[in-house]
């Protein structure tokens, strides 16, 4: 047995154990993994919840709604107030505790109506990161089962692909807010223009990518691979980003770096 199957069994051990559950689903290859074999072990007693707030993209509303209406999957979507929320809106380096202890307001009520437990796609890699947002879902009760059966990001990807699911490449994502530096007040106008710039990039072919926002400014980021597309659709891409409200459009030769805002936090 490889060390890929002694995993799975593990996850699929932890999730008849711990019974009906509500998975916190955004589409992403952990949350869609965890999903997925939910509902392999469980069957109509795993349920997909989707958070939906100004700092979830149009597109990746849609996107959880196909994948769940595909794979049979009781789907549903609730409103979350983190915007109402003035710690939230404060933008400091706790900003995903207060999106997090939105998310679990909004869930729990669902969770607690079926008798289940709340589930999250965390996974190992995601322990050594600055994730304030774990720690609140934690203390909310939600259960993080690829970390107890000890899945790193690259043993998602590589499950997901034997499962045959479409997310099993799907580039890292994460909510419109975690593109606006911590400090800067995260409004729906911001959101909506981050959200329109990303739009008009990803029409343009390009997959991983941030805008970051800096005031007048966008930060592009893209793969080291994407950075020649970047240069050949110049002019459209300054056209289109300034249409979603930016004066200044910069790419950043780096490239994209997940989280990489976080390391603000380290330098202070």
């Amino acid at each position: 047995m490889t060390a890929l199957e002694t995993k799975q069994q593990a996850l699929e051990r932890e999730l008849a154990r711990i019974g009906p559950v509500v998975v916190a689903f955004s589409g992403g290859a952990d949350s869609a993994f965890l999903a997925a074999a939910a509902r392999r072990v469980l069957g109509d007693d795993a349920i997909a919840v989707t958070a939906i707030s100004p700092s979830l993209a149009s597109s990746e509303r849609d996107h959880c709604r196909r994948l769940t209406s595909e794979w049979g999957i009781e789907w549903i979507e609730v409103a979350t107030d983190e915007m109402e929320r003035a710690a939230y809106r404060r933008n400091d380096g706790d900003r995903c505790f207060h999106c997090k202890s939105a998310l679990m307001d909004a869930v729990e009520p669902i969770a607690d109506a079926r008798s289940a437990t709340v589930l999250l796609g965390v996974n190992v890699d995601d322990l050594g990161d600055h994730r304030p947002g774990q720690a609140a879902a934690a203390q909310g009760g939600a259960r993080f089962p690829l970390v107890d059966a000890g899945f790193t990001k690259d043993d998602v990807r590589r499950a997901s692909r034997q499962m045959g699911l479409s997310t099993w490449d799907r580039p890292a994502s994460a909510c419109l807010a975690s593109r606006v530096p911590y400090g800067t007040e995260v409004t729906v106008n911001v959101l909506s223009s981050v959200e329109r710039a990303e739009r008009a990039l990803r029409d343009l072919g390009l997959r991983q990518l941030r805008v970051r926002h800096h005031g007048d400014t966008a930060r592009i980021e893209v793969g080291l691979d994407e950075l020649d597309t970047v240069i050949a659709h110049r002019a459209e891409i300054v056209v289109a980003v300034r249409a979603a409200g930016y004066r200044y459009v910069t790419l950043d030769l780096e490239g994209f770096r997940s989280g990489n805002l976080n390391t603000a936090l380290h330098d202070t």
